[in-house]
């Protein structure tokens, strides 16, 4: 997965501030806390509410919004959780092949899920790993 896709999803040197293109200049920016905007443009990407976003961040609406006002910055463990969505839409990106059908997939229930939608998922470490793993296995046509 390409860096610079991930940083692209997340409003690239427009919000971002500057141009990412390697993976330890990301981990820096996330160790510093990303820009409160890089969640407008991932839920933008995503096409849901910041609302929505912030429940699967784990980020009180009230904080993100106020965050958002203030041009302040997420913490560190906001940030990373930030990237990780940013990283599967991606990635669902790059295995499907277009930004309309990766959003819808990743909104319709799976069966490999349990019946579960992707999105639904990505509010965990672990699936975000599932929701990956299927991609995988999709981008090598395994049948899931």
């Amino acid at each position: 997965m390409e860096t610079e896709a991930i940083a692209a999803v997340l409003g690239g040197r427009k919000v971002l501030g500057k141009a990412i293109k390697k993976p330890d200049e990301l981990a820096r920016l996330v160790r510093k806390g990303l820009p409160a905007g890089s969640v407008a443009a991932l839920a933008e990407k995503l096409d849901v509410g910041n609302a929505v976003l912030s429940r699967k961040l784990g980020i009180p609406q009230r904080t993100l919004t106020r965050r958002l006002s203030q041009h302040s910055r997420l913490t560190a463990a906001e940030s990373d959780r930030t990237v990780r969505i940013a990283r599967v839409y991606a990635n669902a990106v790059e295995m499907i092949g277009d930004e309309e059908k990766a959003v819808e997939w990743l909104r319709t229930p799976n069966r490999a899920l349990g019946g579960e939608r992707p999105l639904d998922q990505l509010d965990t470490d672990l699936g975000s790993r599932a929701v990956e793993d299927i991609l995988g296995r999709i981008a090598y046509g395994v049948y899931s």
